[in-house]
């Protein structure tokens, strides 16, 4: 929400709802036609407006912004230069009427949907006059002139408005949805404030999003920032979204995501989608995710993650520290590590606090918890959250029958399970 007024009101402006039907005149003052569109041309400059199209004698001409003199509420459009050609379109132009209007924009400061009403421009004024989209209007101001367009006159909306609070967004805090990724990457629209949102923040706005939406969004943005907003979609979504995206593009998405949320998006789709998206997938988690998947999701199997910190059951305090340092990419989602004996056989479990209580020269096993609680990858869902609950765990080793290590469910696993019941 902006202040009482708006940051347009602190500029020479124009709405967009104004410019729809302002006249355009020649050098002696003729007026040639009405304006019908405007377009900017992000490649050319992010902001300004470079092309007004003219409805003039049932054609409509293209004016460039160099072409003009001045531009006012009042007075209309004043060309400088009459050589005007046929309008024509271009795929690198955004027009604000057929490109803009009515459509979902992404405010990326409120971490939102939402839809565009009309269109602030600030009039610039330098050798010649320009207009520079300012914000975008999303509340109900921007509706009412909207309603009001062309029935009411401008100064009279602009005075009516006025007991209404303002609602817009800064051009520069929108990121625009293209349903056609190819065409949003010919108008060169970054969505590097995007991926600095929390995956959290940005799973609620692609679930927001219609499916081209999604997958403009999801395909389009870095493979990692995708994986961490996928893992928190419903896993249904999830599955529509990889299901739109190319298999190539799709296996760099879950190449990013933890193999257990890796085998549990791909669990959701078709046996033949999921093999295409396998087969692009490379090597090293490519094992992993399939050995995954041949487990009942609704079993301890299914719940697991396969990657975990397991150490020989007499590594020092010491030693554990330099292991800790070559697996920082594991440290986030560890909260225990596991001890093996020399046929690597899980023998125990250390909390990662226990560190902070002995010398370096501890062994591991000293500090290893007084009884091991573990499960087999057979057990059912049910009885896992039990053991969870009953033990306050944050942690369970589900074990293999020689007492090897099948994988871990974290307390982030059982909270997933729970919420999506």
């Amino acid at each position: 929400m902006t202040p009482e007024f708006s940051t347009a009101e602190q500029f020479d402006f124009l709405f967009f709802t104004e410019t729809v039907g302002m006249p355009v005149y020649d050098l002696k003052h003729r007026r040639i036609g009405r304006v019908k569109d405007v377009a900017i041309v992000p490649l050319i400059h992010p902001a300004r407006v470079d092309r007004f199209l003219v409805s003039a004698g049932g054609a409509w001409l293209s004016v460039r912004y160099d072409q003009i003199a001045t531009i006012s509420l009042e007075g209309g459009i004043q060309l400088s230069n009459e050589r005007l050609y046929p309008y024509h379109s271009d795929e690198y132009m955004l027009r604000i009427q057929r490109d803009l209007l009515d459509q979902q924009i992404i405010d990326v400061n409120g971490r939102k949907v939402v839809r565009v009403n009309d269109v602030t421009f600030e009039i610039r004024h330098d050798e010649r006059d320009s207009l520079a989209v300012l914000e975008v209007d999303v509340g109900i101001r921007s509706i009412f002139r909207r309603l009001t367009q062309g029935v009411v006159p401008a100064t009279w909306v602009r005075k009516a408005q006025r007991p209404i609070q303002p609602n817009s967004i800064r051009w520069e805090f929108c990121n625009i949805v293209e349903a056609d990724p190819l065409r949003r990457l010919r108008l060169n629209i970054s969505h590097d404030k995007l991926e600095l949102l929390h995956p959290a923040d940005l799973a609620d706005i692609v679930e927001e999003l219609g499916p081209a939406e999604r997958e403009a969004i999801m395909g389009t943005i870095d493979s990692e920032v995708a994986a961490e907003a996928l893992s928190e979609i419903d896993p249904k979504m999830q599955a529509s979204i990889l299901e739109a995206l190319e298999p190539e593009v799709a296996a760099g998405i879950v190449e990013e995501m933890s193999p257990d949320q890796a085998a549990d998006a791909l669990a959701e789709l078709e046996d033949a989608t999921t093999a295409e998206i396998l087969e692009e997938m490379e090597t090293e988690p490519l094992e992993e995710v399939k050995e995954l998947l041949e487990y009942d999701e609704n079993s301890a199997g299914g719940m697991m993650n396969t990657e975990a910190i397991v150490l020989p059951e007499e590594t020092t305090l010491t030693a554990a520290m330099e292991s800790l340092r070559k697996h920082e990419d594991l440290l986030e989602n560890t909260h225990v590590l596991f001890l093996a004996d020399a046929k690597n056989r899980i023998t125990g479990a250390v909390p990662l606090a226990r560190l902070f209580l002995a010398d370096g020269s501890t062994r591991m096993k000293d500090l290893s918890l007084d009884r091991l609680i573990s499960t087999v990858p057979e057990e059912k869902q049910n009885r896992v959250t039990e053991l969870f609950d009953k033990y306050n765990l944050l942690a369970l080793p589900v074990l293999e029958e020689d007492g090897t290590l099948a994988g871990v469910i974290t307390a982030d696993d059982v909270i997933s399970v729970l919420r999506h019941k």
